[in-house]
């Protein structure tokens, strides 16, 4: 893929990017037995967010890769509009939770009919503030939920018994990336972010968990741009803005349980950590692990896009379950079980609150 090429799909479907210096500062398991709603108390999951966690927002219809073969040839066998081959984060966490992946909030639009296990806000390209794409950011997900509130399609007593998810920011770097005075916009976002998970638990929602940002410097699109391919080495300064941006989303996290009174209900779900030891991170570059080449996309090229004649521009690896990433920017199926996997002995901790027991195994 030329580089300009590469930057086009990067300004639109980017996880994340930025280019200033800052400071340090396997298939998815079967769905559980039904009784396991009862042990876990979570009942329902509501989720808000970016291509990280989006489940098919954008219709059909849309540009949108994720509803383009071969986005989706592993799970469900073909594209759902997820950002990925398969199943992604918001299908795991759903999983562990005991309940079914909730539905899209667009599929709800369409059907008008609610499933129980909660509903999906999240958009692919979003972010918590206004992006390159015409689509809702956080703000305007969580004015769904209120409004789907006031016309009774969930109850405050539904939210009580629920989680929310929140995977979004990388968008929102991506959309700034020449902003001249990033350490303000930094601040600017990670409160912005704060204010949004508050006005969440406010809501009803008992246990919150957001999600700090993957290390920057170790995604294949932000690699090719920095080195001009797709190498087996991270970007230390992208990752040193990564983890000033987690630095600060730990300090708002902190405040935010201080000052309730009903326990910890704010989590954050630490992505950067789960990452470097799915990849076995090691001095800036991948260590042993199960994939053959942690850093190598399984589909290269305009993944999910063909010429006029019909001709893919793209090409996909023989075995994408030995693939960490699905495509320049977002886990396969998986590179996302082996996130979950680095994640899950945190989950009992995080999803437990005073009103529930902690989740047990399965």
């Amino acid at each position: 893929m030329e580089k300009k090429d590469c930057f086009i799909v990067f300004l639109c479907l980017s996880a994340c990017l930025l280019t200033t210096q800052f400071p340090e500062v396997n298939a998815a398991r079967k769905q559980p037995q039904e009784d396991k709603l009862i042990l876990n108390g979570h009942k329902m999951l509501f989720v808000f967010g970016d291509s990280y966690a989006d489940t098919g927002n954008w219709p059909p219809t849309n540009v949108s890769g994720s509803w383009r073969e071969p986005y989706g040839m592993t799970f469900p066998g073909k594209p759902s509009g997820r950002w990925s081959d398969g199943r992604i984060l918001s299908d795991y966490i759903a999983s562990y939770l005991g309940i079914g992946s909730p539905q899209p909030y667009a599929a709800w639009k369409r059907d008008g009919e609610a499933k129980q296990f909660g509903m999906n806000f999240a958009y692919g390209g979003s972010g918590v503030f206004d992006t390159y794409v015409d689509g809702p950011n956080m703000t305007t997900q969580i004015i769904y939920l209120q409004q789907l509130l006031q016309q009774n399609v969930y109850t405050k007593h539904d939210l009580t018994s629920s989680v929310a998810l929140v995977s979004s920011v990388g968008n929102d770097y991506n959309y700034h990336t020449f902003t001249k005075h990033m350490g303000g916009f930094v601040k600017t976002l990670t409160k912005q972010l704060s204010l949004n998970l508050k006005r969440i638990h406010e809501m009803g929602v008992p246990k919150v968990a957001v999600t700090a940002m993957e290390p920057l410097g170790c995604i294949p699109g932000v690699a090719f741009l920095t080195t001009g391919n797709y190498s087996n080495t991270c970007d230390e300064r992208m990752n040193k803005i990564t983890r000033f941006h987690n630095q600060l989303l730990k300090q708002n996290i902190q405040k935010l349980n201080d000052d309730q009174t009903d326990g910890s209900p704010f989590v954050i779900l630490d992505l950067y950590a789960a990452f470097m030891s799915a990849l076995n991170i090691q001095h800036n570059r991948p260590g042993n692990s199960s994939f053959a080449h942690p850093m190598q996309p399984c589909c290269l090229g305009k993944c999910g896009e063909v010429d006029e004649s019909g001709k893919k521009e793209y090409r996909v690896c023989d075995n994408p379950k030995m693939a960490f990433f699905w495509d320049i920017f977002h886990p396969s199926q998986q590179g996302w079980m082996a996130v979950y996997s680095a994640l899950e002995t945190s989950l009992p901790n995080l999803f437990h609150s005073q009103h529930s027991a902690p989740p047990s195994k399965y």
